[in-house]
């Protein structure tokens, strides 16, 4: 059975990203990290969301990325602003090179496993203003993964980097988890972490679009 890295970080982003990996026929290495986030949560979510899903091989990578900061998701000095759905800037919220160092650790992963395919579930329709969530960039780090890896370099194994949701809105992602049988309420998006959604951060805001949208209920406010 083919191989597959699907990043988990345990939104619903890459809940859905792993569930399309699994029904497209993969053999699952779930990919979580730890990088000093402060909404740390997502970690246990990752790991309730891999456990329903039937993935045993599910893989925690811890990076001290709170040790340059950079970011009010790792420097706790810094607070995480309300949200803004409309807004046209990068916020602060924004991890330096994040997805860039998710995938480089990905590639790695796949690389010991001969897995010729990584999914991460970036959108660059309905995403915070990430520059790492845009086509342009998938297609250069798939480009350099491929430059950099004996596989892709030497064995004419390529590794693809899969966005499948790089042109969907949110709202149309949860339709397809709904189709693939995603438990949403296992997710987690709350920037600010703590023990239920904030409701006013960038992430909640737009995961509660999204469900409006797409017209459901969330299940992880029940």
């Amino acid at each position: 059975m083919a191989k597959a890295v699907v990043l988990l970080s345990g939104g619903l982003d890459s809940a859905v990203a792993l569930h399309l990996a699994k029904a497209e026929g993969y053999e699952i290495i779930a990919l979580s990290f730890d990088y000093g986030q402060r909404h740390a949560r997502e970690l246990q979510a990752a790991k309730q969301i891999a456990k329903k899903a039937g993935v045993t091989n599910h893989q925690i990578v811890s990076l001290n990325m709170n040790s340059w900061g950079g970011s009010s998701l790792t420097d706790q000095t810094k607070n995480v602003e309300d949200g803004n759905i409309e807004r046209t800037d990068i916020p602060a919220t924004y991890v330096p090179a994040r997805n860039m160092i998710f995938l480089s650790v990905a590639a790695s992963v796949a690389e010991a496993n001969e897995a010729q395919n990584i999914y991460i579930g970036v959108s660059q329709v309905d995403y915070s203003g990430y520059v790492d969530c845009r086509q342009e960039f998938i297609d250069a780090m798939e480009k350099a993964i491929n430059s950099g890896t004996v596989m892709g370099a030497e064995r004419n194994m390529p590794i693809k980097v899969h966005a499948p949701f790089v042109n969907l809105t949110k709202a149309e992602e949860i339709q397809l988890g709904m189709e693939l049988g995603v438990d949403f309420g296992l997710t987690w998006s709350c920037y600010r972490g703590g023990e239920k959604p904030c409701g006013t951060c960038d992430s909640c805001l737009l995961r509660a679009k999204a469900f409006a949208e797409a017209g459901y209920e969330d299940p992880a406010l029940k």
